[in-house]
């Protein structure tokens, strides 16, 4: 019975890390199927210079906002509303598990981070 008490604490704490992220990693195709929604915006978090190398593009509104520009979660919140479905990637995704995590602490509730990134993306 303690094996089982310890391992539900386990999983409780597992679910909680997970979500105190602030982002649902998703695959290429579950990134391409939100892509179509016309409601959605795609956040290219790079820089400016590899967001000119290219890009994914989608039915949704593109923006490329510098995760590592100082006023980053302001330009995201004059640009995107917080309850708009917001698909995150950046070039292999630690910028964007960052920059998730800041925007789900700024309010926003739909983040989706593309597992891999662009370095991933078919």
């Amino acid at each position: 019975m303690k094996g089982i008490k310890h391992f539900m604490v386990l999983v409780g704490i597992v679910f909680w890390v997970k979500s105190s992220f602030g982002q649902t990693k998703i695959s290429n195709s579950q990134f391409k199927t939100l892509a179509m929604n016309t409601d959605a915006v795609i956040l290219d978090v790079r820089t400016p210079e590899e967001f000119a190398e290219g890009h994914i593009n989608g039915q949704a509104k593109t923006l490329n906002l510098n995760y590592f520009a100082n006023d980053f979660v302001s330009k995201v919140s004059a640009k995107v509303k917080k309850d708009q479905i917001v698909l995150v990637y950046c070039a292999a995704g630690g910028r964007s598990a960052s920059a998730c995590k800041d925007l789900k602490k700024a309010g926003f509730k739909k983040i989706y981070d593309l597992e891999g990134g662009y370095n991933n993306w078919e």
